[in-house]
């Protein structure tokens, strides 16, 4: 078994953003895209705005690729506005001893996450994760011929393993959403599904492709395990065929 190293995702993979930050993200955007629709002329109703943020994010697999394609509109102040929050620590919620999980799991560690950089830093450093991952990659490092290429970009993730001289087959990708996670096995990632969040709130339709149904859906075939937490990972290492040697 060769060494792995773990590629986890942040918004409800490690903790339950469908609680309240992803209802927050949504509003955040939802006055972005209203202003920017308006000033252009388009119609900026609730509903306009709405489907304008999950067609892009449908489309592009984030919205703020379609705002940046279709309006010209900075990806980094686009990034500051959707997160925004007035007490971020109150509305994180995760379950307890992750951070005995990660250090128990064997291997490197490296956050792959499409939120920004600030956001993701300060979640981490609040739940006392930053200390187990090697390294942070977030939406504003996923980039490709100066191109902003995130999740569920085939090509941005073979340039990641590519940088980080890790083999595909060495590499297990943790992810709430399980589009990202096809072409990560497409690639010869092992694959890891989480589901135990994914009902948390509407909010979680647009960033989690989430559903009630989905918790009890059957496992795709591109998915190797289909855990509810990720605190379940360290009996499912042998199906993963991962070696319980930290060493």
């Amino acid at each position: 078994m060769s060494k792995i190293t773990w590629l986890f995702d942040l918004d409800n993979t490690l903790h339950d953003a469908s609680h309240a930050i992803f209802p927050a993200i949504t509003a955040n955007m939802n006055r972005v895209i209203a202003r920017v629709l308006a000033e252009s002329g388009a119609d900026a109703t609730p509903e306009a705005v709405n489907a304008a943020r999950l067609a892009y994010w449908r489309r592009y697999g984030a919205t703020l690729l379609g705002m940046v394609r279709h309006h010209q509109v900075r990806p980094d102040a686009f990034l500051h506005e959707a997160h925004q929050f007035d007490d971020l620590a109150a509305m994180i919620r995760a379950e307890r001893g992750l951070g005995r999980l990660l250090a128990r799991l064997p291997g490197r560690k490296i956050l792959l996450t499409n939120a920004p950089r600030r956001y993701s830093q300060q979640v981490l450093r609040h739940l006392g994760l930053h200390r187990h991952f090697a390294q942070h990659v977030p939406i504003e490092a996923m980039t490709v011929h100066r191109q902003l290429r995130p999740k569920p970009s085939k090509l941005m993730l073979r340039r990641l393993l590519a940088r980080q001289r890790i083999a595909p087959g060495s590499a297990v990708l943790v992810e709430d959403t399980v589009g990202h996670l096809k072409g990560a096995r497409a690639l010869g990632m092992r694959t890891v599904w989480i589901t135990g969040y994914l009902a948390g709130s509407p909010a979680a339709q647009q960033h989690s492709s989430a559903h009630p149904a989905l918790r009890r859906a059957v496992r795709p075939a591109y998915v190797d395990v289909k855990l509810k937490s990720v605190t379940g990972l360290p009996a499912r290492l042998r199906r993963l065929g991962v070696s319980a040697d930290r060493t």
